[in-house]
């Protein structure tokens, strides 16, 4: 069950008019690699300590294959890119590297995450 709280935001095209109210997710606390390798160790032979040195191995090698330019697809799970925000310039020529000002990353979620996201249940936090 996924908690929701209300939150008023104002129009940022009018300040003068009415907030109004958005639906936020709530997070009820984050789960780590260290957690991960302890439920995947639960759910298998291998041990804990094994499945905690492969989440660490992948996680380097995606961060690895991201700073190369690469999607990282991660069957049932999703693909991640690099994506970049940057400043507009007049001319095609003008545009450089200097002109991005941050970087993110893009997830794509595969079809098991979209589907969980069609179903999951709301409650409002108290």
């Amino acid at each position: 069950m996924v908690k929701i709280k209300s939150i008023a935001r104002p129009n940022p095209l009018d300040r003068e008019a009415d907030s109004k109210f958005y639906a936020q997710a709530v997070a009820t606390g984050s789960t780590d690699l260290e957690r991960l390798a302890y439920l995947v160790s639960n759910q298998s032979t291998v041990r804990e300590a094994d499945c905690y040195a492969v989440l660490l191995s992948l996680l380097h090698n995606v961060t690895d294959e991201l700073a190369q330019g690469k999607i990282v697809k991660l069957d049932k799970l999703g693909s991640f890119q690099i994506g970049v925000s940057s400043k507009g310039v007049a001319l095609e020529e003008e545009l450089t590297a200097s002109a991005i000002k941050k970087a993110h990353i893009n997830f794509r979620p595969d079809k098991r995450f979209r589907k969980m996201l069609k179903n999951v249940d709301f409650t409002f936090k108290e």
